[in-house]
């Protein structure tokens, strides 16, 4: 057995049975060996940002590691912002990345470069297999490693020698291991501070916004009087009818500063104690309110569904049900904007949906009008490098055949990776993309003004403008096999989702939106 076989065969033992790739040469081998390990789909990718991406998204929604395949330096470079947002995100992957043969390295051919620097950047565990006989175990290891709570990118290269070289043998069982486990003590802190009567507020993010979770947190919240505040960017949350919805914090530092100002207690679950995106002149990076004490119920890879069963339990806090309005199915009228925008896609949204949300200051009504839709997922920007929206949704489909996946996308960040609309079309996946055309990189004019930089040249707002020429959008899509259509009324916008969800296969519309930002 050569090493690429054993690869896979170990992959789909420890249940990773979905690769995203973009391969070259040193990769041919394991392409080659795809044919001889039927539990394996490839799944082909116009560009290493889709790859990673798409493999993000997958994990998030499967829970479980999909693999990667990447052509050495380069390749791993290319793909390096969606594994950032991965590895923010906490996303499960395994990321080989293809090498030169080992009696090559020394010549420093063109493409030769210090692979192993470039994964530990994005990597929780980087390994380099040296001998065939090595891959199954090094697999095995890689598969624990990504699954290790909270999860992460776990990099494995290969060289080409060591893929094609006899000798390999499927690795063992991968080792895995359950979440961190919190002790009574922590339970007991928080509940007193809960008890004590000042003002609380509980940050919560990675598995507390999903399963069981926040049930409990709405219990606790409604004994107590405590504030639950939702990180900013989740990985993914469970929202809709019948399930609680958390404010999130702002993305805008001086807001947040506002939604905790007055607590004297913040206590975080799966959750950073808050901070600004960026550093601004005369602001503090720290979005701790100065008084603020900050506690730590659970860390990020817990147990948060027995964390806070447990603390409501110490509490005594009841069961109560959560209010929920009927969402209104009314077609929005009218032109398009983003109030209306937010109000088509409430009033459309199918039972179930997958929401990957990239739709940046476009989305600013979205959570809103959208929380008392039919129960559904939304994945969002965990890492702030753009042009995850596209990608993330790719791989949510895959993950989730049968579910309807809506993709709200700003046109700057599209243009990242639109090669996703290709791989879409191939492998027929049911993605609606909501493409929110403003013509402009509006959330940079926001931080134009936001840094007391001067802008009234034309010099400077042109670099964050994006006409001349327009993006079309409805001919880049047909163009990778994906019907599209171009709207500018919300009622059209109703009418194309409620097609489009209705038909299989991926569908594109382009929304002509005003910018919110002058």
């Amino acid at each position: 057995m050569i090493g690429a076989v054993a690869l896979l065969e170990t992959l789909t033992r420890a249940g990773v049975d979905v690769t995203f790739g973009n391969p070259g040469t040193s990769e041919m081998h394991f392409v080659a060996a795809l044919d001889s390990v039927p539990g394996m789909r490839g799944v082909l990718a116009l560009d290493e940002g889709v790859v990673t991406g798409a493999a993000d998204g997958y994990g998030r929604m499967a829970g479980t590691p999909a693999a990667t395949l990447l052509h050495l330096g380069p390749g791993l470079g290319n793909g390096l912002a969606n594994l950032h947002n991965a590895r923010r995100a906490r996303t499960p992957i395994v990321n080989v990345v293809g090498d030169h043969a080992l009696t090559h390295k020394a010549l420093d051919a063109p493409l030769e470069s210090d692979i192993d620097a470039l994964a530990e950047t994005v990597s929780v565990w980087t390994r380099r297999t040296l001998e065939p006989e090595a891959v199954g175990i090094d697999t095995a290891d890689a598969v624990a490693a990504a699954m290790w709570p909270p999860g992460g990118v776990a990099t494995l290269i290969l060289p080409a020698d060591v893929s094609w070289g006899e000798g390999g043998v499927v690795g063992p069982d991968a080792a895995l291991f359950g979440p961190s486990v919190v002790g009574p003590k922590a339970v007991e802190h928080v509940a007193g501070l809960l008890r004590s009567g000042g003002r609380c507020g509980l940050l919560v993010g990675g598995g507390a916004l999903r399963g069981e979770a926040p049930a409990f947190l709405h219990r606790i919240s409604e004994a107590t009087g405590a504030k639950v505040f939702g990180e900013t960017f989740s990985s993914r949350t469970e929202r809709g009818a019948g399930r609680p919805e958390f404010e999130r914090i702002n993305y805008r530092g001086p807001t947040a500063l506002e939604q905790l100002s007055g607590l004297d207690h913040l206590v975080l679950v799966e959750a950073k104690s808050p901070v600004a995106f960026f550093g601004y002149p005369e602001q503090d990076g720290s979005l701790v309110p100065e008084g603020t004490s900050v506690h730590q119920l659970a860390p990020i890879g817990a147990d948060s569904d027995t964390v806070l069963a447990a603390l409501a339990e110490e509490l005594g806090a009841p069961e109560v049900p959560v209010p929920s309005d009927a969402v209104d199915r009314t077609h929005p009228d009218g032109a398009l904007d983003v109030v209306s925008f937010a109000r088509a896609v409430a009033a459309t949204m199918p039972d179930d949906a997958i929401v990957s949300d990239e739709a940046t200051t476009s989305g600013i009504f979205l959570g809103h009008e959208t929380q008392n839709c039919p129960p559904h997922d939304w994945m969002m920007l965990t890492g702030g490098a753009i042009g995850q929206g596209m990608p993330l949704a790719t791989g949510a489909a895959v993950a989730c055949p049968d579910r309807p996946v809506l993709n709200v996308q700003a046109d700057g960040s599209a243009m990242y990776t639109i090669q996703s609309l290709w791989t879409q079309a191939r492998e027929d996946l049911n993605v609606t993309t909501v493409l929110l055309n403003n013509q402009s990189y509006a959330v940079l004019n926001l931080e134009l003004q936001a840094v007391g930089a001067v802008a009234d040249g034309t010099k400077a707002l042109s670099m964050l403008d994006l006409r001349r020429p327009d993006l079309d959008f409805v001919s880049i899509s047909q163009g990778m096999g994906v019907p599209a259509v171009r709207v500018d009324t919300a009622d059209g916008l109703s009418r194309e989702l409620e097609r489009a969800y209705a038909e299989p296969g991926p569908h594109l519309i382009e929304a002509m939106i005003p910018s919110i930002v002058k």
